[in-house]
């Protein structure tokens, strides 16, 4: 969907540039693509962001700067860490649903090999730091129940669901993608954490 021409022409830059990084790639997108999409000339790309680098560093910073505040607000909710934990997996995938072009951003670039990798690193390793201070009560900081490891498992289980959820539909024989389906994938990740915390709740040192 094209940007609309009554919005702000920046913004219509940064919507533009959301959509064809996400679908082409960064290598793959021109500043005259962008141009082109949002509906305004090149000098108008560059007077309001630059450069491309400097425009996919803000597409990413919004991403990453949401991210953050998702889980944020979902951890901050108040009850037993069962329940702060199933709120931190209801944020993550909420965010995801609602911002469904970060997965293939992201994925984009690692596969890529891109020059903006560090871009992603630093994004991706202020989320990690977060999460590791917030569960630090929780789990060690290595090891294979870990709190690196928690990242990953559960950060990969949103996103990927995203990623291969086009592919599943005629093998699942419904939408993947529809609020049933999400639904059905919140109540299997709220799972997944507590067969994690009940482990750990197993192998916690006593007395």
């Amino acid at each position: 969907m094209e940007p609309s021409k009554d919005t702000d022409p920046a913004q219509r830059i940064l919507e533009a540039a959301d959509a064809l990084f996400a679908r082409q790639g960064y290598d793959g997108v021109s500043v005259r693509d962008v141009a082109r999409a949002a509906g305004v000339n090149k000098a108008s790309v560059f007077y309001y962001y630059n450069t491309k680098e400097k425009l996919f560093e803000r597409v990413m910073t919004r991403y990453y700067e949401a991210h953050r505040r998702a889980l944020q607000d979902a951890f901050a909710v108040e009850g037993s860490i069962h329940e702060r934990l199933h709120h931190l997996v209801d944020g993550y995938l909420d965010f995801i649903v609602a911002n469904d072009r970060y997965p293939r951003l992201v994925q984009g670039l690692l596969l890529s090999g891109s020059s903006e990798l560090p871009l992603v690193s630093r994004g991706i390793g202020t989320l990690f730091e977060w999460t590791k201070t917030s569960l630090a009560d929780v789990a060690p900081e290595t090891g294979p129940k870990s709190t690196r490891q928690i990242f990953v498992t559960v950060a990969g289980a949103v996103m990927n669901y995203l990623v291969y959820a086009p592919a599943l539909a005629s093998s699942w024989g419904d939408d993947p993608l529809a609020p049933a389906s999400f639904e059905e994938r919140r109540a299997h990740l709220h799972w997944v954490v507590d067969l994690m915390l009940a482990d750990l709740d197993a192998s916690a040192p006593t007395g």
